[in-house]
């Protein structure tokens, strides 16, 4: 191989290490996402953080769901669980930095770490799930417990006092 050819190589090498995020070369943009409930079989909606319905189906079950939202712009997904009988209960997801995104660093992409990885949204990763436990509904209807006080004959107002029983 003549130094011409080398020389070609070396460029070609360097500039496709240059032009790569780490992230976006050893992870993802795109996280599956285990969504669980107790009990099971409950309905849920997934509503990104515009507002937008992304998903809608039953626990257990696992999606696909992008980690960016726009450039430097981590994604932040909103879970409405609902199940006749029980109280809705609503979730969020929400992304956090991805560490490979630092790979950049060592890696010298620097066109990575300002540029791909950002407008990719692999700079940022999802929880690999999310579960949530919901109430049944007459759990909150309960009677509270009748307790019993002690206080001051002073304390009770004048109109009660002929309502009040003696104890002996």
């Amino acid at each position: 191989m003549n130094s011409k050819n080398k020389i070609t190589l070396v460029i070609l090498g360097t500039t496709v290490v240059l032009l790569q995020g780490c992230a976006s070369i050893i992870s993802q943009s795109s996280w599956p996402v285990a969504i669980k409930s107790t009990p099971e079989t409950t309905a849920f909606t997934i509503t990104n953080k515009k507002g937008d319905k992304i998903h809608s189906g039953t626990t257990p079950a696992t999606i696909n769901l992008e980690s960016g939202a726009g450039f430097f712009n981590g994604e932040k997904y909103t879970l409405h669980f609902t199940k006749e009988g029980f109280q809705e209960k609503t979730a969020i997801l929400d992304t956090s930095l991805n560490g490979w995104y630092f790979g950049n660093l060592a890696f010298g992409g620097i066109l990575g770490l300002l540029i791909i990885d950002p407008a990719t949204g692999a700079m940022f990763r999802l929880p690999e799930s999310i579960s949530v436990n919901l109430t049944p509904q007459n759990h909150s209807m309960m009677q509270p417990s009748i307790q019993n006080k002690i206080i001051s004959l002073n304390d009770v107002p004048q109109a009660l006092r002929n309502e009040l029983i003696p104890v002996k």
